[in-house]
C-alpha cells in the first residue's frame, strides 16, 4: 500500500495511547514485540531482511504538522517543519511507512544536516547522535475506509540537544509476517 493512501486516511488521529506496559488484551499478539521495542527499528528491519532494505522517500519538505503532530512536539500556531514521509522496503516490499516532523527549531547548528538526508534512514542517523534521548512510546491502530485491514503505528518524539523530532512508524501488512524483535 502506497504511502500517500496510509497518510491520507488520518492515521494520525488523536487516538495515540501511551502504554507504560504491554496491554496484551488490546495489541494483537504479532505487533506486541514491534509496538514496544526501543531499539532502532531501521537496525532492526536491516536484521529482519538480511540487509535487503532501502528507503525510499515520498515527500521531505515544509508545511504545517497536523494539531496532534504540534502537540507532541510543543509547538506553538501553525509553526512550519519539515515534514519527511518515506517508505522502509525489505526485499522490494513497503514493511513500514514512516512520517518525520522536524520543527525550524530543531534545524539549528549540527542538527542543520536533519533538513535533507536524502535516502539515508533518519533511525540510523537518530540512534549514532550523542546526545539522543528518546520519549514516550504512543500505540495506535486505525483502519483505512476502503480495507478492513488494520494498521498499527507507533510514535515517539526524540530529543537531540533538547530538540523535538517527531518520528511515526506505520507497520504495514508484510510486517506481520516477520518474526519480531528480541529483547
Amino acid at each position: 500500500m502506497p504511502i500517500s493512501l496510509v497518510h491520507s486516511q488520518r492515521p494520525f488521529a488523536p487516538n495515540w495511547r501511551s502504554y507504560k506496559r504491554p496491554l496484551t488484551h488490546k495489541i494483537p499478539r504479532q505487533w506486541q514485540a514491534w509496538l514496544n521495542d526501543s531499539g532502532s527499528l531501521t537496525q532492526r528491519l536491516i536484521q529482519a531482511s538480511d540487509g535487503a532494505f532501502e528507503v525510499r522517500v515520498v515527500r521531505n519538505c515544509w508545511h504545517t504538522p497536523r494539531r496532534s503532530e504540534a502537540r507532541a512536539l510543543a509547538l506553538k500556531g501553525r509553526q512550519k517543519a519539515i515534514i519527511r514521509e518515506v517508505e522502509l522496503l525489505c526485499h522490494g516490499h513497503v514493511w513500514v511507512c514512516a512520517r518525520s516532523i522536524m520543527p525550524h527549531n530543531t534545524l539549528t547548528g549540527r542538527l542543520r544536516r536533519f533538513s535533507n538526508i536524502g535516502t539515508k534512514p533518519l533511525g540510523a542517523l537518530l540512534f549514532k547522535h550523542p546526545n539522543m534521548v528518546r520519549g514516550s512510546l504512543q500505540v495506535a491502530c486505525f483502519k483505512s475506509h476502503h480495507s478492513p485491514l488494520q494498521h498499527w503505528a507507533r510514535r515517539s518524539v526524540f530529543y537531540l540537544d533538547g530538540k523535538g523530532i517527531l518520528v511515526t512508524e506505520v507497520f504495514m501488512p508484510p510486517m506481520a509476517h516477520v518474526k519480531p524483535p528480541t529483547a
